[in-house]
């Protein structure tokens, strides 16, 4: 299935930024050259959410798994562009889906394991997957029986693959078939264009999206992970992002795949076990959300419970990063990497190399694209980046004036899938994807160099006519002694348009009060007109299955509680 304009294939191929490689072609260059070198662990405490043991395996035993997987594919009818769906929690048996699918030419849907009956039915029935992957126990959930139950409502859906110690009624226990002797496969010819995964964008204000992603643009986005991490064989990375969208597949699957290194797998995220596999790793590369970083270094006790110091780098990102904690870190002699980006193939970063300042680091990403501007990663010459202002069209190239971040370069996707309709309002007329992210450029001088992150453009909050960033808002917030996190969200209100409200979680045995924030925001010279006007107190902030905050749940409480 190819889905790229020749347009673009033609182009990207010629520049060298595309070529005929696929991922499978990475994958067995590492099988060729390092058969016993460890190549994936499973999290140590897998025993407590799913059945089976902690597993380790080679390069080898990992190509023998996935072999074996294939070959349990092909035997129920699965081949070139045929959708495989995988409902898997970080272990072993995921990895191998991925592997197994480039070997048939097949398409792998990952699905997050929260997503339930609701959602599966119309986005399994939507990329018209043949199978899917699950599991006899998702945290005490019978993920497969349900998944069973799915199959009298899809017409397209044949086949249950079940892994675990209960396959029931009407699944394959794909568990049994991965200790048998595997049917030797024909192998697919693969073209670096074609669609590798169909994954999904993240929900946060409408159900989501299907993002189909070619071998190009996959190996595009590993390498710009790969360059900015600095990663090679010797790294041990610990992943404990799912591995269902572009932070596991593109932020730690493919940068792996490409390093060599030790793929260490964590799910579901708890803290003593993320300290003990640094641990016992020594890992060297990991990711984290920022609410993670901010917290560690709050509670220097947890710090001091484990050796953290093998950890040379730590990627972060999905929200704004704040300058103290990037710099609290690299006084401790970690890097943090601040990464921006989005299924659709959004891919800035800003790496120690470019950005040896923490506080630029945390606050500014780069102008890809920006003629007589270069940077150390090997993607950013192939990028083209551009803000337009949303009420005039126009381009904007002077310096504090927020605008609609516009992206187009061999790492973009090529529209949605079965989305004409918002494909067309996805891209603009000279063919760059519309993120829907505010930037602005930095500053004069040296800081021209760089775009400042204002907002995404639905968080905006428009109060009497002037724009608020409601990450600015966070940003500022961030830190006060009495609260552990906090979104900004605007209400309507007849006057002023909309106005702010914070909710916040406090920290154990805190009340924080309005009064408290805004004195806290006042002491940063703060104009007024950013100070929040209402204060509400949550015991946790929505999340989608991905940890993004769900702001129109917090603003539907407003709107219900009004």
């Amino acid at each position: 299935m190819i889905l790229h304009s020749q347009e673009h294939i033609q182009a990207y191929t010629a520049a060298g930024w595309w070529s005929t490689r696929t991922i499978r072609d990475v994958w067995d260059e590492q099988v060729n050259e390092r058969p016993d070198a460890v190549a994936v662990s499973d999290p140590l405490n897998r025993g407590d959410f799913t059945d089976g043991s902690a597993g380790k395996w080679s390069f080898a035993e990992m190509d023998q798994l996935a072999n074996r997987m294939a070959s349990a594919f092909a035997q129920v009818g699965i081949g070139q562009d045929d959708v495989v769906a995988v409902q898997l929690p970080n272990m072993g048996e995921l990895v191998a889906v991925y592997i197994a699918a480039f070997k048939l030419g097949a398409i792998v849907s990952p699905f997050p394991v929260q997503y339930r009956e609701n959602e599966l039915v119309q986005l399994l029935d939507f990329v018209e997957a043949k199978a899917i992957v699950t599991t006899c126990n998702m945290s005490g959930r019978h993920s497969t029986a349900e998944a069973v139950g799915l199959k009298g409502k899809l017409a397209g859906l044949k086949t249950v693959f079940s892994i675990g110690d209960s396959a029931p009624e009407g699944s394959i226990d794909l568990s049994a078939m991965l200790t048998a002797d595997a049917e030797s496969i024909a192998q697919a010819t693969l073209d670096a264009n074609s669609v590798y995964t169909i994954c999904w964008t993240s929900g946060t204000e409408s159900m989501p999206k299907g993002v189909p992603r070619t071998h190009n643009d996959w190996l595009m986005i590993a390498r710009a992970v790969y360059d900015g991490a600095g990663l090679n064989q010797s790294d041990q990375l610990l992943c404990p992002f799912p591995i269902v969208n572009m932070a596991g597949i593109g932020g730690m699957l493919l940068p792996w795949m490409k390093s060599g290194g030790h793929l260490v797998l964590h799910q579901p995220f708890d803290m003593p076990t993320f300290f003990k596999q640094v641990v016992l790793n020594k890992a060297t590369y990991t990711v984290l959300p920022p609410a993670a970083l901010n917290l560690l270094l709050m509670r220097e006790e947890m710090l001091a419970q484990a050796d953290i110091s093998s950890i040379k780098q730590i990627g972060s990102g999905s929200a704004p990063l704040t300058p103290w904690m990037v710099a609290g870190w690299q006084e401790k002699g970690i890097m943090v990497t601040n990464f921006f980006g989005a299924n659709e193939g959004t891919a800035l970063l800003s790496s120690p190399q470019d950005f040896p300042d923490p506080e630029k680091r945390a606050l500014f990403f780069p102008r890809f694209g920006v003629e007589g501007l270069e940077w150390s990663s090997g993607v950013a010459d192939g990028m083209k980046t551009r803000l337009v202002d949303l009420a005039t069209g126009e381009t904007i190239t002077e310096a504090g004036r927020p605008g609609e971040m516009r992206i187009t370069g061999p790492t973009i996707f090529s529209g949605y899938f079965k989305g004409d309709e918002i494909g067309l309002e996805s891209f603009d007329d000279q063919g760059y994807f519309k993120t829907g992210d505010m930037f602005e450029i930095a500053g004069e001088g040296d800081d021209a160099r760089y775009y400042r992150f204002v907002d995404r453009v639905k968080d905006i909050i428009i109060r009497g006519g002037v724009n608020i960033s409601a990450a600015e808002v966070e940003g500022l917030i961030q830190g006060h002694p009495d609260i552990a996190e906090v979104a900004a969200v605007g209400y309507p209100d007849t006057v002023m348009g909309e106005k702010t409200c914070v909710f916040v979680v406090p920290k154990e045995g805190a009340e924080p009060s309005l009064d408290g924030i805004i004195t806290h925001m006042s002491t940063k010279n703060v104009a007024k007109f950013k100070l929040p006007e209402r204060m509400e107190t949550i015991a946790a902030l929505p999340r989608n299955p991905v940890g993004k905050i769900l702001k129109r749940e917090l603003r539907e409480k407003l709107t219900t509680d009004s």
